[in-house]
Order: structure tokens, then C-alpha cells, then sequence
């Protein structure tokens, strides 16, 4: 039996409501606010925590990033000549910073903004794998500490929902927090001592010059020595132990998507912005510079981020209504339902790129091969190395600038597959009480807000789908 009725469900929680987003001209949340304004266009405000140093510089951002991005077309298109107007009345540009106490808000803006907002959504993170100790904990442990400290301040609020990433649930993978899966074998994280640690040690490196590989290094050290591979995930998981510290009575909700990859369906088919982590591996292939890798039968878990966004949609809805002070957790991936292994990850990309090669800066096309599988780094490296001085011309022994060209993308492709190397062993993970959300929609609530990945054909959404939308919006070449 569903949690909640259908009839207590439908999304007519979401008109009327009031929005404050953190991290908004990321990814995710720039297409969660494409969906609220698109879906429920009675909506209220969305007040956008921008990184900027006025309000005038804070709109400026609003209107590259977000009014003037091709995300919005279908919203552009529903509103016709009063678009600008629709997106400006809707839209609060909040400058402000999540790593600076009070979320760097002007006392009096935040207020009067914690006077109208019913829902908080913050996507803020630094998702660096190797990043600076200090600076991933003051983003991603302390962040979530300040904008709770501000929901706290909101009278209206409904519910809390705070993104991070499957992958701080380390060898556990159920939908729990953190503290109650870890495994006995990873020592209990005490995550004051660890953030006195981060910012006390980049005050007594301050004014050495190797400040930032140091306090690198530091960040690796510990998150391993805590049971996790890098610092994201390791000051990710604290920050959400922090959050179930302190919630106190807000309704809160953790959606933990795992690797996100371009839309399947909404607003349009390939929309993606940046690099993303699957996306590097994808773009060295099809260069010619990544003819081997490791272990065919890795699961890789990737989701749309459409998927994403109606997932969270849904749980803003159903906490939303609901009000209940508690903490839930939402895996939103793949694994667990409808698998895809590294061996088709790479079989579906040869098959979009040997029909539609990409063509070199000098014209010339770019002929790629399936990739060698081997079962180690040793084995993997000097293959890479082989391919990509052949790819260039340079013989065995060569000096000059073509060579230091091609040791320079031997260097990234090395660094490139050993920091993924962690992840190359089949994980999967338990989507269970996300799926609870999935079946207690109506059938119209589906087909609007979508998330089941179950229903998605791996082959065509790759050949057809991701890879054109890589190609157009991040490596800007559709030939």
C-alpha cells in the first residue's frame, strides 16, 4: 500500500509555492527550475542563490544562465512575447555564496526571503574528485549546515531536500543515511574533528607554495582512511550527517542520484552542460585516445537528468504535503533495475562513432576501433600511450613539441582512468523507497514526472540520444 493516497499526491501542492535554490546554474537545478516553470507555471517565486557580488551582477547570471539558455526554448515558446516578463516575475536573483556564513545573504533580504519560502532545494556542491580539503568541507560539509541554519529561519517551510550522491554509501547500498550502513570495518567519522582538521591545516600551510597540492593530498588521505575513494564523496557524506544532526523538526529529504548524463525525454531529448563524469571517458574514445580499459562487467550507473528532476519533484510533493519532520532518502540510478556494463557503454558509443566519426582539427576523420579490455592499470597505460603518439605521428624517440603535445593527453588519460579506477567493480544500488514514490503517482502524475528507468532502452538512448547531445553541447561537433 502506497505511503500516501493518490488523492493527497497530485501536483497541485506545487502552484502557489515559493522556491529557494542554491547551486542554480548547475545542471541539475537549472533543469528543476525549467520543470517548475514549465509544469506548474502558477508556481510562486523562485528565489536563486547566485554567486555574485551585487544583485545587478546576480541577474546578469540569472539572464546568461538561466532566461537565455536553449533549456527554457519550450518556456520561451508557452509564453510567447511575454517571456522575458513571465521568467523576471518569476525569478529572484539572491547574491550570496553557500561557503560564506549566512550563506553571504544581506541580513535584511534574507528576512524577508524566509518569510515567503515553502521549499528548499539546494544542489550546491563542489564535485571535484581531488579538490582541497578545506575547500570541499567548507562547500560540502559546512554548506549544508548554513542553508539549514537558514531553513530554519523559514516559518512557511515544507520540506528541505538536499542532493548528494549515491556513492558516499560505501559498501552498504540501501537507501539509509550514512552512519546507520556503514560497514564495522570503516571507522565512525567524527566530522567536527575532521572540519577543525581541514581549515586548521590550510591556515599553517598559508604562504607555502605548495599549499593547494598539500592540502589536496590531505583530503585523499583522510577519505580513504574513512573508508571512502575521494574527498567529494567523503565530504558529501558528512555534510549529510550533518543535516540529520541538526534538522531538528524540518522535513527533510536527501536525493542521491548516482552519475547524471543528458535528458532522455524533457524539456528535449541530449540536453546537457558540462563535462560530466562519464562524458570524459566517452570523449577520449571517440578522439582515438582511449583504446583500452578495465573490467568489461563494471556497472556503470548512470541516469537522465530529467529523471532526476521529476524524481525530486516528487519528493518535494509528497514531504511537501505530508510536512512530517523526519529524514528520507531517495536513490535515483540505474543499477539495481536496468543494469549497463562498461562493455555496452563502450559497444554503443563504437557503433554511434563509427557511423558518424568526429573529424580532427586539420579535417581529417578520426578512425576509432572497439576498445581492448585488460584487467589492470599496468596493462591499460601503455596501450593508451601506444595509440596516442600512432594518432599523432610521432615515432619512437622523437623529441619536440609533437611529442610534449602527446604526453600532455598521455598524462590527462592517465590520471583520467586512475582516478576512476575505484570505480571499475560491479556496484549496484537499492532504489526501493524511490520506486514507493514511482508507484504511488497516478498514471497522468507518470507520464508528466517520469523517473522510471526501468522503461529505457540503454542502446538507443546512448546511440541515438546522449551521444548527439554531447556532441552538440559540450564537444561542439555535430559532423
Amino acid at each position: 500500500m502506497a505511503p500516501w493516497s493518490v488523492q493527497e499526491w497530485h501536483f497541485e501542492f506545487l502552484p502557489g509555492k515559493n522556491y529557494f535554490i542554491s547551486g542554480a546554474t548547475g545542471l541539475l537545478a537549472k533543469a528543476a527550475i525549467e520543470k517548475i516553470l514549465r509544469a506548474a507555471p502558477e508556481v510562486g517565486k523562485t528565489y536563486v542563490l547566485i554567486k555574485a557580488e551585487s544583485k545587478e551582477a546576480a541577474l546578469e547570471r540569472i539572464k546568461s544562465d538561466i532566461i537565455n539558455s536553449t533549456l527554457f526554448d519550450l518556456v520561451r515558446d508557452m509564453h510567447g512575447e511575454s517571456y522575458q516578463e513571465f521568467m523576471s516575475s518569476k525569478l529572484v536573483p539572491v547574491p550570496g555564496n553557500i561557503g560564506e556564513s549566512n550563506l553571504g545573504m544581506n541580513p535584511d533580504l534574507m528576512n524577508e526571503i524566509a518569510k515567503e519560502v515553502d521549499v528548499i532545494i539546494n544542489s550546491a556542491a563542489n564535485t571535484t574528485f581531488d579538490e582541497r580539503f578545506d575547500v570541499a568541507v567548507n562547500i560540502n560539509t559546512k554548506g549544508p549546515s548554513r542553508i539549514l541554519n537558514f531553513a530554519k529561519q523559514c516559518k512557511k517551510l515544507c520540506c528541505f531536500i538536499h542532493v548528494s550522491t549515491a556513492y558516499v554509501t560505501m559498501g552498504n547500498l540501501g537507501e539509509n543515511l550514512i552512519s546507520k550502513t556503514s560497514p564495522l570495518s570503516h571507522p565512525p567519522v567524527d566530522v567536527d574533528a575532521e572540519v577543525k582538521l581541514a581549515l586548521d591545516s590550510s591556515l599553517a600551510f598559508h604562504g607555502s607554495a605548495e599549499v593547494t597540492q598539500k592540502m589536496k593530498e590531505m583530503g585523499l588521505e583522510r577519505a580513504k582512511s574513512c573508508g571512502w575513494k575521494n574527498v567529494y564523496e567523503f565530504t558529501k557524506a558528512m555534510g549529510e550527517l550533518v543535516i540529520d544532526e541538526s534538522r531538528g523538526e524540518i522535513p527533510v529529504a536527501i536525493v542521491r542520484p548516482s552519475i547524471i548524463v543528458s535528458t532522455f525525454r524533457e524539456p528535449f531529448p541530449g540536453w546537457i552542460q558540462g563535462n560530466r563524469m562519464a562524458d570524459p571517458i566517452a570523449m577520449a574514445y571517440c578522439k582515438g585516445h582511449l583504446p583500452a580499459f578495465l573490467n568489461p562487467e563494471t556497472v556503470i550507473d548512470i541516469i537522465p537528468v530529467d529523471m532526476v528532476v521529476n524524481a525530486t519533484m516528487s519528493a518535494v510533493t509528497k514531504h511537501g504535503i505530508a510536512r512530517k519532520p523526519g529524514l528520507n532518502v531517495y536513490h535515483v540510478l540505474s543499477s539495481g533495475v536496468n543494469p549497463m556494463t562498461l562493455a555496452d557503454f563502450f559497444d554503443f558509443l563504437y557503433e554511434h562513432f563509427k557511423s558518424y566519426p568526429l573529424k580532427d582539427v586539420k579535417g581529417k576523420t578520426v578512425d576509432i576501433k572497439r576498445v581492448k579490455f585488460f584487467s589492470s592499470v599496468e596493462d591499460v597505460l601503455p596501450c593508451i600511450s601506444k595509440a596516442i603518439m600512432e594518432r599523432y605521428g610521432v615515432a619512437s624517440g622523437q623529441d619536440g613539441l609533437a611529442r610534449k603535445f602527446c604526453e600532455k593527453i598521455i598524462d590527462q588519460r592517465t590520471n583520467m582512468v586512475k582516478t576512476y579506477e575505484p570505480y571499475y567493480t560491479s556496484r549496484w544500488f537499492d532504489s526501493t523507497e524511490t520506486y514507493i514514490l514511482w508507484e504511488a503517482m497516478s498514471e497522468d502524475e507518470k507520464l508528466n514526472f517520469g523517473f522510471d528507468v526501468k522503461s529505457l532502452d540503454w542502446r538507443n538512448y546512448f546511440i541515438n540520444i546522449h551521444v548527439p547531445g554531447l556532441r552538440q553541447h559540450v564537444i561542439k561537433n555535430g559532423r
